[in-house]
């Protein structure tokens, strides 16, 4: 089976977890395209970030021109379909935030994205996230009559569903894959229950074998908390400062990492500054992996106190790293992380109660640190082993398709 993976920008530093599953179906013997609409603005620190860009065809390199004579080209192949699906961009850019300019490039995009598809004799196309790139995905698939379906994150995409045609295209794609049960719920909520069976769930995965073996949990005092991810808003880091600060103020001794960049470097850095945490707060920017994991392992636990998420893949890895874990009781967090046993959960927004849980882990006996994280340890072995959750996602392609939509 041959599958076209249809991306907005990929690769990217925070879309590891699409890598490992495309690597993951790989091994499984499946043929991957990855096409995506552009590359990572930004500079590639890993090494299998860039080996994957190398792998990728990129839309918008090829340049309007090209684009528009593939609307030419898949109209004389299908000019039914290809009406049908200027129609359907049509529709919902009317209907959408994004507004009807930006659907009609998306369809562009779609027209080339369904003449690669056809000379790659792909099978079926799946997209993740479901925006722009889902919304592509959907219209190459009225386009070549070819199934398509995707997989939702969160948050972004529950915020303003209808503005994203998100229920359109749970009725229109073959299935759809949410990453935690809590995802699936939310999408559950955007149709009708006769569509219920074709929302799957499928978690993302780690590698086992980057964690057969993990350092142990340092000996050596103060603690030292890691914080990863992008620097904004719905990811807490000013929230976590002034955490900080107030456990300073307690005169617990406690360092954090922040390993990550962002829109809000800036304002992190001058809080930083007006708490006088210079020495206290330290920040890498991007990390590949392999900086990453050596991060997860110098360190005590991880912090991550956000506002809104789907499931962290960094939860994921600080648990494979024997490390207990400090966030909060939204999504699907809770569905891995079980406070008091690996680790501590507080509510989203909560200086007080983040205050107390990292007062808690750096002023606890280092066996309990290790007991908590050899309990996330197994227990996220067991959930997120990428090869068996791309094993659940191959069995969904191998299903026979549903006939698209006149």
């Amino acid at each position: 089976m041959k599958v076209a993976y249809i991306l907005n920008t990929y690769p990217a530093p925070s879309h590891s977890f699409i890598r490992r599953e495309v690597r993951a179906l790989e091994r499984r013997g499946l043929s991957i395209a990855r096409i995506a609409m552009r590359p990572f603005d930004g500079t590639l620190v890993d090494a299998g970030d860039k080996e994957e860009a190398a792998k990728t065809d990129y839309v918008l390199q090829q340049g309007l021109g090209a684009l528009i004579l593939a609307v030419f080209a898949m109209g004389l192949r299908a000019p039914f379909r290809i009406g049908r699906a200027l129609g359907l961009a049509i529709g919902i850019g009317r209907k959408s935030e994004a507004g009807l300019i930006k659907h009609l490039i998306y369809f562009l995009e779609a027209a080339h994205v369904a003449r690669r598809v056809i000379e790659l004799n792909a099978d079926r196309m799946h997209a993740h996230f479901g925006t722009n790139a889902t919304t592509v995905a959907m219209l190459a698939s009225e386009i070549t009559g070819r199934p398509f379906s995707f997989t939702v994150h969160g948050p972004e995409e529950f915020d303003k569903p209808a503005a994203i045609a998100l229920p359109t295209k749970l009725r229109r794609a073959e299935f759809a894959v949410a990453i935690s049960s809590y995802g699936r719920s939310q999408l559950c909520r955007l149709v009708d229950y006769r569509v219920w069976p074709r929302i799957k769930v499928v978690h993302c995965g780690i590698e086992p074998e980057h964690f057969d073996t993990t350092r142990p949990l340092p000996d050596t005092r103060p603690v030292t908390l890691v914080n990863i991810g992008r620097f904004s808003e719905q990811k807490g880091q000013l929230l976590l400062i002034e955490a900080m600060a107030e456990v300073q103020r307690r005169g617990v001794d406690a360092r954090l990492v922040l390993v990550g960049d962002g829109e809000l470097r800036t304002p992190i850095e001058r809080l930083i500054s007006q708490h006088g945490l210079g020495r206290v707060v330290h920040l890498t920017g991007w990390l590949d992996e392999a900086g990453v994991r050596r991060e997860l392992e110098g360190a005590h636990g991880l912090v991550l106190p956000s506002f809104a998420e789907g499931l962290p893949m960094v939860i994921m890895e600080a648990m494979a790293s024997s490390r207990p874990v400090i966030s909060t009781w939204i999504a699907g967090i809770p569905e891995l992380v079980q406070d008091g046993r690996t680790g501590w959960l507080v509510p989203a927004g909560d200086v007080a109660s983040l205050v107390e849980a990292i007062t808690e882990l750096a002023t606890a006996g280092t066996e309990r640190l290790r007991r908590m994280g050899t309990m996330g340890r197994a227990r996220v072995m067991m959930r997120h082993n990428i090869d068996s959750e791309a094993a659940k996602l191959a069995g969904f392609f191998a299903q026979r398709p549903r006939t698209q939509p006149s």
